[in-house]
């Protein structure tokens, strides 16, 4: 049940963040917010907001296509793709450190053996490579890294993938987010690119085969 909870967490996230004070304090909110923000924190500040946000997504519910995002509609694609490849990089490299340092038992605490399972079945057929196809994807991105730190792979094959994928998708979700808030739709946007990413890992989730062996037994 964890990791179904993760995911719902994740997606409340995605859609009451960007809404919740739009509905409470009015529609001037975001303005408000946005003219405070540029008086009382720099843009470097709010990089390192985003940066902490996004590295901290391996052990906490945040939807980082939101933050990214979002990011891109404050600070622009350029700085935001920086902030959020960092970020995500970090959260990814923690995550594949602690994997390998305490293997099985904190790759199950963080992603359930059940999401294991299915990426043990995927890296079984695509090795190293299965760190790109689930580098975009909610929970299944997180599960993936884990799972290749708690079987051993080394250094050299995990980064390149997460390196050149992060940039790739950091780049993309700032392009957007700076798009729509040229548009005065940034929290729509937002709420956009927090679910539909979700929904495409539930249904990936769906379609994955859990073998029911050993998720460790496979060192990539």
């Amino acid at each position: 049940m964890r990791p179904l909870v993760r995911m719902t967490l994740v997606a409340a996230g995605a859609v009451v963040v960007p809404v919740l004070p739009l509905l409470v304090l009015g529609l001037s909110f975001e303005s408000e917010l946005e003219a405070w923000l540029r008086r009382e924190v720099s843009p470097l500040g709010r990089c390192a907001m985003l940066v902490a946000l996004l590295a901290g997504d391996i052990v906490l519910p945040v939807p980082s296509s939101a933050v990214s995002t979002y990011g891109g509609g404050i600070l622009g694609t350029g700085l935001a793709t920086l902030a959020s490849w960092l970020g995500m990089t970090l959260g990814a490299v923690a995550g594949f450190a602690l994997a390998r340092l305490f293997g099985e038992r904190i790759a199950v605490r963080l992603a359930g053996r059940e999401d294991l399972e299915r990426m043990a079945a995927l890296s079984r057929r695509y090795g190293p490579a299965a760190l790109a196809i689930t580098r975009a994807l909610p929970i299944l991105a997180e599960a993936c890294v884990l799972l290749m730190g708690a079987t051993r792979l080394s250094w050299r094959r995990f980064l390149p993938p997460v390196l050149v994928c992060n940039l790739i998708i950091s780049f993309v979700y700032a392009a957007f987010g700076e798009f729509f808030r040229n548009r005065n739709a940034l929290p729509a946007a937002v709420v956009l690119s927090g679910t539909v990413p979700l929904i495409v890992a539930l249904v990936a989730r769906s379609r994955l085969r859990r073998p029911h062996t050993d998720p460790f037994a496979n060192r990539v």
